[in-house]
């Protein structure tokens, strides 16, 4: 049976003012870390703010040729504006990607914390140390990289075992999962 090949996931976590992305790269179990950072998107117009984050993450994907991304969802805030305001950071990050010709996945922060930390409710400093130990960085990524990171995690995790089963990536043979 052929090697399956490494895969490159990048992790978006969208918002306004600053968009957190990692990208990791996953060998069989191994995730081993790449690059992250942020995407600071100044100006006080939304359609200013929006295409710095579509075109700042077109340039990432360009320069760094990942497989797949993976996506934060966006939760609903006390405040419906903000909900829809940072719904709309997020589609400018999947357009980003679906314009690359990636496919995208998205994670609610539950299942992102749960992925990374072993709860749903964990905090940022919780998500910035687990990201840390998880990929053997000598510090903790800014929250917003931490959280991106945890995000392509959460998928290099999800995306194998039975998650990579449905996707039709893997099979079941003599009672076993195979790649």
């Amino acid at each position: 049976m052929p090697a399956a090949r490494a895969r490159r996931i990048l992790g978006i976590d969208p918002g306004l003012r600053v968009t957190g992305f990692g990208l990791v790269e996953v060998d069989g179990t191994q995730v081993t870390y790449l690059a992250s950072g942020c995407i600071r998107a100044a100006g006080t117009s939304l359609p200013t703010r929006l295409g710095v984050i579509a075109r700042d993450l077109a340039h990432l994907i360009a320069e760094t040729s990942p497989h797949e991304v993976a996506v934060e969802k966006v939760f609903v805030n006390v405040n419906p504006n903000s909900t829809l305001l940072l719904g709309q950071a997020r589609g400018a990050a999947i357009a980003a990607a679906v314009l690359a010709g990636l496919p995208v996945t998205e994670y609610t922060a539950g299942q992102v914390k749960q992925a990374v930390v072993g709860r749903g409710r964990a905090d940022k400093p919780q998500v910035q140390a687990m990201v840390q130990r998880l990929l053997l960085l000598p510090g903790a990524p800014a929250p917003d990289a931490a959280d991106a990171l945890a995000c392509a995690i959460c998928h290099a995790h999800g995306s194998a075992g039975f998650g990579a089963l449905l996707a039709g990536r893997s099979r079941v043979r003599r009672g076993r999962l195979r790649g």
